[in-house]
């Protein structure tokens, strides 16, 4: 995998498009003033999980005696769940239920923006190739940026598209996502086969 398309592998699993009505139904009680703080400080929030799971994530899978074709298959799996309710949404969100009042770590940065798909993508990249991590960091901080770009226009953009657009973007999303799942899933399993 080349730093082009771990970018836009980790773009696609931090979902920005689709956790923007997340992001807009959590922070509606919240004065309209603090929203870019409250993005902010949850983008930064989520970038330190995932760079200490990019970073630790190779020792902890050692420690626990995870090899490389359970965590692609794992992640396969894991990944794609979360592409199906990507693509038949379910009323409580990918995540379930919501908290209230100001968002303070969950759900924006963990599992909304760090979830699951997210680590686990990272996960794969550093075991895999672990030489690369300077890739996989910057493919990281690229994919993050994008994200944040986005989120921090949620408002603007969701007025802009509209809530059938956004939905319909969050669908093709899920689409090509369940796709690369198949693929790690696949990838997983023939690594158990040839071993």
């Amino acid at each position: 995998m080349n730093i082009v398309s771990a970018i836009a592998l980790l773009f696609l699993v931090l979902d920005p498009v689709g956790n923007i009505p997340v992001f807009l139904t959590v922070l509606k009680n919240v004065e309209g003033r603090r929203h870019t703080r409250i993005i902010l400080r949850e983008l930064c929030f989520a970038l330190g999980v995932l760079i200490i799971f990019l970073f630790s994530g190779s020792p902890i899978l050692r420690i626990l005696s995870i090899t490389e074709p359970s965590l692609s298959i794992a992640g396969g799996i894991i990944i794609f769940l979360i592409a199906i309710k990507m693509i038949f949404p379910v009323p409580e969100g990918i995540f379930g239920k919501i908290p209230e009042g100001e968002p303070f770590i969950v759900p924006l940065a963990i599992p909304l923006i760090a979830g699951p798909s997210a680590i686990t993508t990272l996960l794969l990249l550093i075991s895999r190739e672990p030489s690369r991590w300077l890739e996989w960091l910057v493919a990281l901080f690229c994919a993050w940026l994008l994200s944040g770009v986005i989120l921090l226009a949620s408002a603007p953009l969701h007025r802009f598209l509209g809530e059938r657009v956004l939905i319909a973007v969050e669908r093709i999303m899920g689409m090509l996502l369940t796709t690369v799942a198949v693929q790690m899933f696949l990838s997983g399993l023939k690594q158990v086969i040839l071993q």
